[in-house]
Formats: C-alpha cells, structure tokens, sequence
C-alpha cells in the first residue's frame, strides 16, 4: 500500500511556528497512514540490554515506528556510517553508532583487543526515523539507525570492534575488512590533539578536510554545528526544503574518521529539522549518540560536557539564544544558561581540569556574512568572563576568523600570529573555524585577508551585531586578528604538567598552516 505524502499549504506554513507546524503535520500524518506506521519518529528505540556488562540501553525520546524484521534478509543488509562518540566519561564509555538501509534483527557490537579476538558481543537498539514524504517533491523515506553503548571499558586502552545483526557477523572471514579500532581516554592526563570546525556538508571540500584531519590521528572531533545540510534554508522551518537522504551520504562521507574518532557534534541553524518535532531535534536524537553527561540530554542533541585528559569540553546549543534565527529563541527558559553556569563552576573547580574549551554555532564575535549574535553574548559572554574560559569556538561563518584574547568587550591582550594569551589575565580566544567544507563566505569590502604567510596591516574593523529585535546593530572591532576564507580546520595540542599549554593550529586545505598560537595559564 503506498503511503500517502501530507504537507502544509505554504501560504499557512509561512503564519504558523514551529510547533504548530508539526502538530498539524502530526494530525494530517495520523489521518493519512495506515496504522501500522502511526508515530511519526524523532528518536524512538527499541530498548537495549545489558549485555556483557558493556551495554547501557538508551530511552526513546520520541515515539517512532518499530522496524518489521524479516523484510530483507540479514546476510544483504550491509551496516554504514559508523560514528564514535563517548559516554559520560571517555576513559571507560564509548558509544558506536551506525546505519543499516533495511530493518534487522537483534543488531550488537562485537568487541575485543584484537581483531582477530572479538570475544565480547553487545547488544544495539535501533532508532528507526521516519520522514513524510512531500507530493512532487520527494517520497516518504525510512531510515534505520543503530546504536550501542559500550561501558566499562579500560583506560587507555586501544579496542577493536566490528557492528552486525543476525545473518551479518562482522567476526565471519568475509567482513573481516569491517572491523575498526578506537581508544579510549587515558587514566592520567598526557599530551593529546583534538580538532574542530563547522559548517561541512557534503562534497569534495568536506573529504578534502576530512582527509586531513584524519593526518592529526586526533583524539576526538568537534563539529560547531550545520552538519550536513539536508535542510537547506536554516530557518528551522518546514518550507525550508529538506532532503533527508543527504543524511545517508553525509555518514558514509564521514565514516572513514568518524568510525575510529569520536564525534561530536553539537546542533546549527540547519540541523533544526522542523520535519520531527517542535524544535527540530528528533533527527538528531536518532542519529547521534552523544555524551549522556549534559544538559536534558534526551531532548537537547546540542548541549553536553565532558573531561578528556586535562581540558573539560562544554558544547552547547546556540539555537536557544541566538537573535538572528529565533525559531528555538527562549526554547529552554533560561535552563540552558543555569546548566552552563554551575557546568562552568565544576570545570573550574575540578584539580584535574587546566582548561575549558566550549564550543557551539552562532559566533560571539566575527567580523563575516552572519557577524556576531547578540544573543549569545547577551546570556553567555559574562559567564565566559566570570569563568576565564580558554577557548570558544564557532561555526556559522563559513570563514576562519580568529580574536585577540576578549576581556570586557576589548582587547585584553593582542595575539599575533604565534603570540600567546593567558586567559586570567588577558580574557578568552574565539575562533570561527566555519570552513568545514561548505560553500565558502568572504569579509567585507576593502576587509583584507591576514593569516600566516600573509600578514595585513591590522586594523579597526566596520562590523556589526544581531540585535532581540533581529536587526543589525552596526560596531566597529579592534579584535578580529586572523582572517582567511579557504576551507579549513583546527587543531589543538593539549599539554598537561607543570607548565600546561594548548597550541592551537589551523589548517587550510592544502594542509599549509594558516594560524598557530598558545594559550597558557599563569604565564
């Protein structure tokens, strides 16, 4: 029987918000599909178990159509898109996630400290996601996505793993070449690399970086949000226009890092799916994984913390604050930023952690086609200062842009390119590093480049903010220090012991290096 595709008028579409939107596609949904499939997925799960003392089932946060097993069999369903991210802590939690483009049954990770030897076996829940389809534009589309929790694990500690289902063991001499590795955190803190962007998408320019990226054999992986694009206007509406199989080959993009790094990601304008809930999240939530360790992290993809040798790592989800797209403006009443605020005490306060990096979409301060929110510096930037936050990085401008150490909305102290900051005393960082791979942005008339190699005469920059009222309220900078508009990406090199350091990096897409400074503490 076909299903039935439901829309929304466009002229209604353009008067409702987003929570009427999906409340009358929800109605229209149910009306229209056999009763078989009668929720409309965001994360629903199948329950997982315990199994081996290595999984922790995950809860539904939205209801969703249970796949039929038996439909195709097992052995012709090949597993894709493997993703890593972590547990609440990444010495001892790990999280596997992948695609399968047909149901199956009881999926399960095996795991084991060589290939050869994947003795222990863990069971998966699949979330299956189901997208209405829109008449002349696109079908109704299923998805299956498939993740596991892998827990008490040692430190330090390379493992190998391989994902199946019943007629598909990744053990068998004929999938032996699917079998990946990770690693997990080491016990005590020790020199590492993670790096960072935003903005990728899909196509040559995101392999290229990716390809790169994979050079640093980083530790894990911080994607600032506008993920992969399926929708394409980023207005967190449903006449956006939205193709949810750009999903599909995002993860198979991505898999050659992402299946041996962990992943995280944190929620962009375009990653507001309006197609599965009220705020647009209910993708995400079936496709990611991500730490169990943050702020309602069943309902809220964006916003999560985590410590990983010496650095504490804070994402959060700008959508909530941001002035410029205010489809999730005030979505979580002020939570968000309380969550942040005793998350940013406990950071401080933890003997362990030398320094915090938070990062997220919407930029602070930027000088580019989307320039600074206003909402985020209205509810976030004093607790940036109050805290001495390291390190901010952020997407949004498809750019690389890179601040002075900000103190008070100044410059607290000039960092030229292989200069260094100490945040106690000279104020925070921020870094756009939005050239993941999308298309790319430029600066302002007569705004010159200045990277290393190239350096311009620095000066006061026209600029300008978003405002509550969604206006541009003009600025003129002094901090907009490092500028190129090349595909990019960050790398930073964490150092703990008596002197900690962080080198940050950035890289363009030749792999020539584009900026490099130090953040030091007490220097």
């Amino acid at each position: 029987m076909e299903t039935p595709d439901v829309g929304i008028p466009p002229r209604l579409a353009e008067r409702m918000s987003m929570a009427e939107q999906y409340e009358y596609l929800w109605s229209a949904h149910r009306r229209a599909r056999p009763s078989r499939r009668r929720a409309l997925a965001g994360a629903g799960a199948l329950a997982g178990s315990v199994a081996g003392g290595l999984l922790t089932g995950c809860s539904p946060a939205a209801p969703a159509p249970r796949p039929t097993a038996g439909e195709v069999a097992g052995r012709d369903v090949v597993p894709f898109g493997r993703h890593l991210s972590f547990g609440a802590d990444p010495r001892t939690r790990m999280r596997v996630s992948w695609q399968v483009p047909a149901p199956v049954r009881r999926p399960f990770v095996r795991l084991g400290a060589r290939p050869d030897a994947l003795g222990a076996k863990a069971e998966a829940e699949v979330r299956p996601l189901y997208t209405p389809g829109v008449q002349g534009v696109r079908p109704a589309v299923e998805q299956y996505y498939v993740h596991a929790a892998l827990d008490d694990l040692l430190p330090g500690t390379t493992y190998y793993y391989g994902v199946g289902h019943d007629g598909f063991d990744p053990a068998a001499p004929e999938h032996r070449a699917s079998i990946a590795s990770f690693r997990t955190a080491p016990a005590r803190p020790e020199r590492f690399v993670f790096t960072a962007f935003g903005d990728q998408g899909v196509g040559r320019g995101p392999v290229a970086v990716n390809r790169l990226l994979a050079r640093e054999r980083p530790a894990f992986h911080l994607h600032a949000g506008d993920i992969c694009y399926a929708d394409g206007a980023g207005q967190g509406a449903r006449s956006d226009g939205y193709d949810p199989l750009v999903w599909d080959a995002f993860w198979r993009q991505s898999e050659p890092v992402a299946r041996s790094t962990p992943w995280l990601a944190t929620t962009g304008n375009h990653d507001m799916e309006a197609w599965y809930s009220p705020d647009g999240y209910g993708g995400l939530l079936a496709r990611f994984s991500l730490p169990d360790s943050g702020f309602a992290p069943r309902t809220t993809p964006g916003a999560y913390s985590f410590v990983y040798g010496n650095v504490g790592v804070v994402a959060l989800d700008a959508n909530d604050v941001s002035y410029e797209i205010p489809a999730n403006l005030g979505r979580t009443g002020g939570r968000q930023t309380a969550w942040l605020r005793r998350t940013l005490g406990a950071l401080r306060a933890a003997d362990e952690v030398d320094f915090v990096v938070v990062f997220f979409h919407h930029c602070v301060h930027s000088t580019s086609t989307h320039a600074s929110d206003g909402g985020v510096r209205d509810a976030w930037l004093p607790l940036f200062e109050e805290h001495r936050v390291d390190l901010v990085i952020n997407g949004h401008n498809h750019v690389y842009e890179r601040t002075d150490a900000v103190r008070d909305g100044g410059v607290g102290r000039p960092v030229p390119v292989g200069g260094s900051a100490d945040p106690a005393r000279d104020g925070t960082v921020y870094v756009t590093a939005g050239g993941g791979g999308r298309a790319l942005y430029g600066f302002q008339a007569g705004v010159a480049e200045s990277y290393e190699g190239h350096v311009t005469r620095h000066r006061e920059i026209d600029s300008f903010r978003w405002t509550r009222s969604g206006e541009r309220a003009a600025e003129t900078v002094e901090w907009s220090r490092v500028r190129y508009r090349g595909f990019s990406f960050l790398a930073v090199e964490a150092v703990a012991g008596p002197s900690p350091r962080l080198t940050v990096s950035a890289r363009a897409a030749d792999g020539a290096r584009i900026d490099r400074f130090e953040v030091r503490r007490g220097a």
